[in-house]
């Protein structure tokens, strides 16, 4: 069953209204000048597909500048303040194999697409969201901060992760 349809010009497509409702949260959060991420132990293929998109992403993401979290890696990218963190290489997330996430019936993780690029969506406890992208020969991570809405996030990075993560099944 395919849930997804286009919402406007950019052609994103989203799944079922709770996936537009949890990420079109908007509001402020404070700042956080100090972002850090835990580095990714991929295989080295992996670190190769990473190493690509690392040179594909954008300088800015949905208005924000680029400011990568610490330690520095290849495999770590940040954005703004609260920080949008982005790490290339992380593990299968449980929920992304849970038969009730396919099925809709997790009201905590969503799957989704944006412009091409398939994600699942997680709610976590704190009133961030997780995106994780799925059908990639990659997993790629993005954090977003409580109160920020991810909408222009994904669609930023869909020509990125489209151009250095190729589709398939990621060990």
């Amino acid at each position: 069953m395919n849930f997804f349809r286009p919402r406007h010009r950019h052609r994103i497509l989203i799944g079922p209204p709770a996936f537009v409702l949890l990420i079109t949260t908007a509001g402020c959060s404070s700042a956080d000048d100090n972002a850090s991420a835990a580095v990714p132990s991929p295989d080295t293929q992996t670190v190769k597909l990473c190493q690509n998109l690392d040179k594909a992403l954008p300088a800015k993401l949905d208005g924000l500048s680029r400011e990568d979290p610490e330690p520095a890696s290849v495999l770590t990218a940040g954005w703004g303040s609260p920080a949008i963190i982005l790490r290339c290489g992380v593990e299968r997330p449980p929920k992304m194999i849970d038969p009730g996430v396919a099925e809709g019936r997790d009201p905590d993780a969503v799957a989704g697409g944006v412009n091409g690029v398939d994600w699942l969506m997680e709610k976590q406890d704190d009133g961030a969201y997780r995106f994780t992208t799925a059908n990639r020969s990659a997993y790629v991570e993005v954090m977003v901060p409580k109160g920020r809405d991810s909408t222009g996030v994904l669609v930023d990075l869909a020509p990125a992760v489209k151009k250095a993560i190729p589709k398939g099944i990621a060990n």
